[in-house]
């Protein structure tokens, strides 16, 4: 079995190899650039660990593992034209370094770059794995959508919620499971359960990762702690909190989200106890676990040799306990 590291290099190496014309310099420098960002790479890995573990050729599977990479970053271009973000891994955003229109139509020709690429696969598998790939897109897209919907609701519920991040996070790592397992030649019961094993990790991966923006250690989280409460950003905590508070509370919580000028430390503290008093974390690592096992379960019923769920199970741990 190939390691994970040696995966996320070999599709890091790819990319730098992806060629696009020079002309028209304004369509495709964006395109080059956002690449070049680097980032985990860790859907594309998913693809060729996927293909690797049933005995593929992980070669053979680049074509479309790329595909899910150019997919994926150019939802993020997208994204950040939405968010107004300025900054992306620290580098300065798509949208500002050029001009927004720029910043949509790249985006446009890299959802094509990504389906030449996704019909490098063989003619037998070509529908099958299109169809998949076309279910995961919209899946995104829909995800996206929703969360932007929530920026403007109050009543945002749990179960909402939940749906909201399948689409727009989780869904992309069951599609490049299901795909790479199918590429090393899984039957459609395997491809089916390693894609709900994905698809659920990634779940509880982004409940992990609401929970680690307000309670980690910027140092071992890499992000601005409390940027969700800076931002409103509707997450699994703020639900919750919003669901158990008392009248004084939800005064209190409602005049933090709809303040214009504030101390972010302040903000982030005064929200934090609140949380803390209404127990939310608590309830958000109770979801993370149901999904975590869930994950696991599916794990357990792939047809595979009992090193090979193990090198998949070592994979999810090392995911999902990240330091708090």
């Amino acid at each position: 079995m190939k390691e994970l590291k040696d995966l996320q290099l070999l599709i890091d190496n790819a990319v730098t190899r992806l060629n696009y014309p020079v002309y028209p310099a304004e369509l495709y420098e964006p395109i080059n650039y956002i690449l070049s960002m680097g980032g985990k790479r860790m859907r594309p890995a998913l693809l060729l660990m996927a293909c690797d573990l049933f005995g593929g050729d992980v070669e053979k599977a680049l074509p479309p593992a790329l595909a899910i990479e150019v997919f994926h970053n150019f939802t993020l271009m997208h994204d950040d034209i939405m968010d107004n973000a300025p900054l992306r891994r620290g580098r300065v955003t798509v949208h500002e370094r050029w001009n927004q229109n720029a910043a949509i139509l790249s985006g446009d020709v890299m959802l094509i770059e990504g389906y030449k690429l996704m019909m490098q696969v063989e003619d037998r598998l070509l529908r099958v794995i299109l169809d998949i790939f076309n279910k995961t897109a919209i899946g995104v897209c829909e995800g996206q959508q929703l969360d932007m919907d929530f920026e403007v609701r109050n009543d945002v519920k749990i179960d909402e919620y939940i749906y909201m991040i399948r689409l727009k996070t989780a869904v992309v790592l069951g599609g490049a499971l299901k795909i790479g397992s199918i590429l090393g030649g899984a039957d459609m019961k395997d491809a089916e359960l390693i894609s709900e094993f994905g698809e659920n990790l990634g779940l509880a991966f982004q409940l992990q990762d609401d929970i680690l923006d307000v309670y980690g250690s910027p140092e071992k989280f890499g992000k601005q702690v409390g940027g969700d409460i800076i931002s409103n950003k509707k997450t699994h905590l703020l639900i919750k909190a919003l669901e158990l508070a008392d009248a004084n509370q939800t005064i209190e919580l409602n005049s933090w989200i709809t303040l214009k000028q504030f101390v972010p430390q302040e903000k982030v503290t005064a929200v934090t106890s609140i949380y803390n008093t209404l127990q939310v974390r608590q309830y958000a690592e109770t979801t993370m676990h149901t999904y975590a096992d869930k994950a696991f379960e599916a794990l357990e019923k792939i047809n595979l040799p009992e090193e090979n769920k193990q090198y998949l199970r070592d994979f999810a741990d090392g995911l999902m306990v990240r330091e708090y």
